[in-house]
């Protein structure tokens, strides 16, 4: 297994600006963060003191207070992180694939989100669909069941090593909408079908550097919340309304480096690995067969690739859309 951390590294330092500009809008959600449950706290505390306010109302105002803000954010998810994220994808897999760096990168990555889809609701769609085929792939031939009935003791461990499994598919399913930003002369779905197939054919490189990063990430983050959590004993000093703002603020921090550091890096090492990993192999047959007994999404993936092939065929597409057949899947 080749590691390409180095490499991905510095493809990620390229990419400064649009790392900046995910940092700004990870700072701009942390902030909405803190203002928001700010001042929910200290509404709740405040009528509470004033015994105007109940527990148990108190703790479904909060409930349902908190439901909202989830509610906001999935939104603002889709419509505005999604591509800011597809945009910086579209600018990694250029950079991997031509050794070049964009002049303006910004400019750059959101023309290619804007060739490629018609809106952010296409890009959704699409996206959402490869998670699904990977997620029902990784499952499939990572079977930890047998670990378990030799090991027992490793039951918590391997728990671990399935979440893990499962938060890969939102990384390599990045990786495959770079291939996508890489192939447009093809359409989304039969680029994105193609990416997928290239992934089974690549799948244990990818995902063992995957899981590796992905739960590196997650010790990284758990240890910024605890450096930070003094600045939250600090604000309890204070008083209890201050203590609560004072998680808040750490809260904040937190999800900005998450979102603006972290989950950049990372997504930039599984797309490297990914693209290097796969420049020499082409998509096939044998591999798609692969596949579609390990994830019923694929077929659905499949289809949506061979119905807009059917509305716009190109040179070279034959009746089907068959792939040629190649060595055997490893």
């Amino acid at each position: 297994m080749k590691l390409h951390f180095i490499k991905a590294t510095g493809v990620f330092f390229r990419t400064l600006p649009f790392v900046a500009l995910r940092l700004a809008v990870g700072g701009l959600f942390g902030l909405l963060t803190v203002l928001y449950f700010g001042v929910i706290g200290w509404l709740v505390l405040t009528l509470l003191d004033a015994g105007t306010l109940s527990g148990p109302i108190a703790g479904i105002g909060l409930f349902i207070a908190t439901l909202i803000f989830l509610g906001v954010m999935r939104l603002a998810r889709r419509y505005v992180l999604y591509l800011v994220a597809a945009g910086h994808i579209a600018v990694i897999a250029h950079i991997v694939d031509t050794g070049e760096t964009p002049s303006n990168q910004i400019a750059f990555g959101t023309s290619k989100v804007k060739e490629n889809f018609a809106g952010a609701s296409a890009l959704f769609v699409v996206d959402q669909l490869v998670k699904s085929v990977i997620r029902q792939f990784n499952n499939t031939v990572i079977s930890l069941s047998n670990l378990l009935s030799f090991v027992p003791t490793l039951g918590n461990i391997l728990a671990v090593l399935r979440r893990g499994i499962a938060l890969a598919a939102s990384y390599i399913d990045e990786a495959i909408l770079a291939h996508v930003f890489l192939n447009e002369d093809q359409n989304n779905w039969r680029a994105a079908r193609d990416g997928v197939v290239l992934y089974g054919k690549t799948w244990k490189p990818v995902l063992a550097s995957t899981l590796i990063i992905v739960l590196g990430m997650y010790a990284v983050a758990f240890g910024v919340l605890l450096g930070l959590t003094p600045l939250a004993a600090v604000f309890g000093g204070l008083s209890p309304t201050y203590e609560i703002l004072g998680w808040v603020v750490v809260g904040g921090i937190a999800l900005t480096v998450y979102l603006g550091v972290l989950r950049p890096w990372v997504k930039t090492v599984v797309i490297t690995t990914f693209l290097v990993e796969s420049r020499e192999l082409t998509p096939d047959s044998d591999t798609m067969d692969f596949i579609a007994t390990r994830s019923q999404k694929f077929n659905e993936l499949v289809a949506n690739a061979e119905a807009e092939a059917s509305d716009d065929p190109s040179p070279g597409d034959v009746p089907g859309n068959e792939l040629p057949r190649d060595e055997k899947p490893t």
